[in-house]
């Protein structure tokens, strides 16, 4: 089966609103610290601050931009004996689960998550290299794809 064969199926769009505020909280500590001389009023360093922060806000801004970009390029596939998950723009990960190595499928969702009615689906194996995680689902999708992960490993195993 070749790439072009491959059924991808996409994450849920509303997932980039979870990536936005993940991105923006984490900017938080550093946008405070590069703009922290104009909060206490140091001359001295007043100008550094501004290009810190500057610098700072540009990059933030650029990581946002590219929000949009990076869920789109997240993907998984269902093969006849293997998931194959998918992620990055610039340093691309894929990655195939065999059916009969997964050892556990998890469905997680934190705060965030459930208010925007998404869970990840985390697949585990043997091989520390080979989990993943599968953000921005929607909770029937996981559930649903778990269910059917756990049948089909079973099925496999139970052949080996």
């Amino acid at each position: 089966m070749t790439e072009q064969d491959t059924a991808w199926q996409s994450i849920s769009p509303r997932y980039q609103v979870e990536a936005l505020v993940h991105t923006l909280g984490g900017s938080l500590v550093p946008l405070a610290m590069t703009s922290a001389p104009l909060w206490i009023g140091e001359p001295a360093i007043a100008w550094v601050s501004w290009y810190a922060l500057a610098l700072a806000v540009t990059v933030v801004a650029i990581v946002v931009g590219f929000i949009p970009r990076r869920v789109r390029a997240f993907g998984y596939a269902l093969r006849a004996d293997d998931l194959v998950f998918r992620r990055g723009i610039f340093f691309q990960r894929q990655v195939a689960v065999p059916y009969g190595r997964l050892q556990l499928v998890d469905v997680t969702r934190g705060p965030l998550s459930r208010l925007l009615g998404l869970s990840e689906l985390k697949l585990v194996t043997a091989a520390a290299s080979t989990g993943v995680t599968i953000p921005g689902l929607s909770l029937p999708v996981a559930e649903e794809l778990r269910d059917r992960l756990i049948a089909v490993a079973e099925t496999r195993r139970a052949g080996l």
